[in-house]
């Protein structure tokens, strides 16, 4: 009988160890410590008006501290992203806002674009512009 009952108990150790292994792994996975692929987080969903697209520009620019842009618009759409800096940016017929690092934009082909302005006047301000061309147009037309 004394036999059967540590027999008992050890299987009852093994089987409690055993959940406790799997619970372990599971709390691990489900808390991003396992991670198996890459995240990702939508910073922008447009629909751009029928154009063709053949060509894809894609620039860096920084702009100074305090610096403005003058008032401009571009032959085509451009998708940009800001990765330092914060911009005060207004398109027309649109209200002002503020765009933080990280946070990505839109600006459509031919409509002003009253303000992208560095915010800061400590600071440069850069960001990524994806200029979606129909071959060798031209970028940008400063409107005065």
């Amino acid at each position: 009988m004394q036999t059967q009952v540590i027999l008992l108990c050890y299987r009852l150790k093994t089987y409690l160890s055993f959940i406790a292994i799997i619970f372990l792994v599971h709390m691990s996975c489900s808390s991003g410590m396992a991670q198996t692929g890459p995240t990702r987080k939508a910073l922008l969903d447009v629909m751009l008006t029928s154009q063709q697209l053949s060509k894809v520009e894609v620039n860096e620019v920084t702009m100074a501290a305090g610096q403005r842009a003058p008032r401009h618009s571009h032959f085509c759409a451009v998708v940009g992203y800001v990765s330092s800096g914060r911009v005060l940016f207004q398109m027309e017929g649109e209200e002002k806002r503020i765009i933080e690092a990280g946070e990505a934009f839109y600006e459509p082909k031919d409509k002003a674009v009253l303000h992208f302005d560095n915010e800061s006047s400590e600071q440069p301000l850069t960001f990524i512009a994806f200029y979606l061309k129909q071959a060798d147009e031209e970028s940008v037309k400063i409107i005065k």
